[in-house]
């Protein structure tokens, strides 16, 4: 019978009574569930220590590896109480100084020391929060894009559909809806690209925080889409978060997709991709819209004067080097490595040394923020992303 948690020491007693009457171990440990290994260290406890070997042991451990002298803890509290704004840096050195021939422990075994006694101010973790940026006004046909994906729902074969959808602010037209299977980046970058060399380039595009069209933890809140777009010379605008009302008239449209295109949904993605496609065509040819004056967006709208040729290259005459930025994300100067952001890797960056070993970081004519050698941590500035007022397509169509 295996012991009981309930009487444990009872078990112990008639194991160690019945092996005292003669009784073989081996059949012993058998009726009792234990090792032999277990029945001998019982019973050599009892010999040794007599009914007070069978009672449980503490399993605390007789030293610890590594632990602190305890004068010199008492000398780290001491001089903590004395310095209350002194960190374990500066801590370490008066240990240095005090205690000779003894190892001096590390800067993290001092913060862990003054951690478990209560004197480490923890601070709250910094989060850049979305706050959406500057609107335009999206006047005339492409000087406005607004892209959004209307919520995922479940095809016939079980698999979800997440729509991407872009329209032109200014005419309503609808430039695509494509049925994808995901948010990833990989897929928006392939239709976005189609896209501009079907209709040329936008001035900005408008997007609310969420995926792909921005990035939570990355500089400015920005995504390698996002940046891409910026390449292409193409400002961005983002809604302030839970404000849908600022990209009003793509959620419209929205709403009249869902209702005649995913109402039932098809069965697989080529089947609602033709039900997509057959919205887009009675959408901007055949639908009249009152704030057209009853016109179509299609008699509206005209493709981008702008034509997509691919990445332009970057020069950075005003600055003193162009860097690379790695793919983890790093600014590389000489042996320094300053973190710097993923979704810029592969791009070309200008700094430029504005003081002693002071610099600023540039992408393209945005200036991004400051970083010093010593600390080699980027000091962001405000964003400054936002739409383009006054961009060529607006001075073409003046003109």
């Amino acid at each position: 019978m295996p012991w009981k948690e309930c009487s444990v020491m009872d078990e112990r007693m008639q194991f160690v009574a019945r092996r005292l009457a003669g009784e073989a171990m081996a059949e012993l440990c058998r009726e009792f569930g234990i090792s032999r290994k277990t029945g001998y260290k019982i019973f050599d406890r009892y010999q040794q220590c007599g009914i007070q070997g069978l009672t449980d042991r503490s399993r605390r451990p007789y030293r610890y590896a590594n632990q602190l002298p305890f004068q010199v803890e008492n000398f780290i509290m001491n001089v903590k109480h004395e310095h209350p704004s002194w960190g374990a840096r500066k801590i370490r050195e008066r240990l240095l100084r005090r205690f000779s021939g003894i190892p001096i422990p590390a800067k993290s075994t001092i913060h862990a020391v003054l951690d478990r006694h209560g004197l480490v101010e923890r601070r709250g973790r910094v989060r850049r929060r979305a706050k959406g940026t500057p609107l335009s006004l999206g006047q005339c046909p492409n000087e406005l894009w607004c892209t959004d994906y209307k919520g995922e729902f479940l095809l016939g074969n079980h698999h979800y559909c997440y729509p991407l959808t872009v329209t032109d602010h200014a005419s309503r037209y609808l430039l695509t809806c494509e049925a994808l299977s995901s948010t990833k980046e990989d897929y928006a970058f392939t239709v976005f690209e189609r896209l501009f060399k079907e209709r040329g380039l936008p001035a900005n595009i408008r997007s609310d925080n969420g995926v792909p069209f921005a990035s939570a933890h990355a500089l400015f809140n920005l995504s390698k889409l996002a940046v891409w777009w910026l390449r292409l010379g193409i400002g961005i605008e983002r809604i302030k978060p839970a404000h849908p009302q600022q990209n009003g008239r793509h959620e419209r449209m929205h709403l009249t997709l869902k209702k005649e295109a995913t109402k039932p949904a098809a069965a697989n993605f080529l089947q609602q991709q033709a039900r997509f496609d057959k919205f887009i065509e009675v959408f901007n040819n055949e639908r009249p819209h009152e704030a057209l004056d009853m016109k179509c967006p299609a008699e509206v709208y005209q493709p981008s004067p702008r034509p997509y040729t691919g990445l332009p290259d970057i020069d950075y005459p005003f600055h003193d080097k162009t860097i690379v930025v790695t793919r983890c994300g790093r600014i590389c100067l000489g042996k320094k490595k300053i973190n710097f952001s993923q979704v810029f890797a592969g791009q070309a960056v200008g700094i430029k040394e504005v003081h002693d070993d002071i610099w600023l970081v540039s992408f393209m004519d945005y200036d991004l923020g400051y970083f010093d050698l010593e600390t080699r941590v980027l000091e962001p500035l405000e964003n400054p992303f936002g739409p383009k007022v006054q961009n060529s397509l607006e001075r073409g169509t003046s003109g």
